[in-house]
């Protein structure tokens, strides 16, 4: 009796393993892990997350395509791996958008020090100074000169491949290529209207920044101008959207 019964206990658990493995294969079958992709160490192309920075600069130059810095923690930081699993691991929504618009730089700085080959590890380390990234993850982006600053994105817990795309596309607005398509055709006068409103709210995202490096107290008087500091730039962003 006892035989049969740890016969039968050894199949069970034989099985169960066996569901398990083919579970797995069809869910990697699937993209189910694509979360877990590694970019590429060499070489950059449209749409698909590099270590490479400076090839992922020249692609930009030579396609006039804006680049997202992507600041991250890859094997320990939590939101980070939020973000790849719910935002970057698709490839039906986020993948074709980001073909078609992006160069995707990722910037590492994670325990494991044989993910970042060593000659980028300084590199890293620069670019997170020169752009005053604090935290993990932090998505910069970037004209497609790799200099001007477009926008600077964040992580969320409802963070989607559609929302996130949205607020890719908010930054974008200030890409030389989106304000030249939007202004074709229009004349000399209102395009100047047009830019003149958009560096009215760069001006307001500035005057934010400078104050914060002063860091300021934390205090009801300064939270009244953070407030105001706000305003001003939600302000200037109505103003741009309902431009026509």
């Amino acid at each position: 009796m006892l035989k049969k019964t740890l016969s039968l206990f050894t199949i069970t658990a034989l099985c169960l393993n066996l569901t398990a493995a083919d579970k797995a294969k069809e869910a990697h079958k699937h993209g189910a892990h694509d979360h877990q992709h590694k970019p590429a160490t060499k070489g950059a192309e449209p749409g698909k997350w590099t270590q490479d920075y400076d090839a992922a600069l020249k692609v930009a130059s030579e396609k006039k395509l804006p680049l997202m810095l992507n600041f991250t923690g890859s094997d320990w930081c939590g939101w980070c791996k939020l973000m790849d699993k719910n935002v970057f691991a698709d490839h039906k929504e986020w993948g074709a958008y980001a073909k078609d618009n992006l160069m995707l730089v990722t910037l590492d700085f994670p325990r494991d020090k044989t993910i970042v080959p060593e000659k980028w590890v300084a590199r890293n380390n620069e670019l997170k100074t020169q752009f005053g990234v604090r935290g993990f993850p932090t998505y910069v982006v970037l004209e497609s000169d790799g200099k001007t600053k477009l926008g600077q994105l964040g992580a969320s817990r409802e963070a989607t491949p559609k929302n996130f795309i949205e607020k890719t596309k908010a930054a974008l607005r200030f890409s030389k290529a989106a304000v030249a398509a939007f202004t074709k055709g229009m004349s000399k006068e209102k395009t100047q209207s047009y830019l003149d409103l958009l560096a009215a709210h760069t001006q307001a995202k500035k005057a934010l920044g400078d104050w914060l490096e002063t860091r300021p107290q934390r205090n009801e008087e300064n939270n009244v101008k953070f407030a105001k500091f706000r305003e001003d730039i939600a302000s200037a962003m109505a103003k741009i959207e309902s431009f026509e």
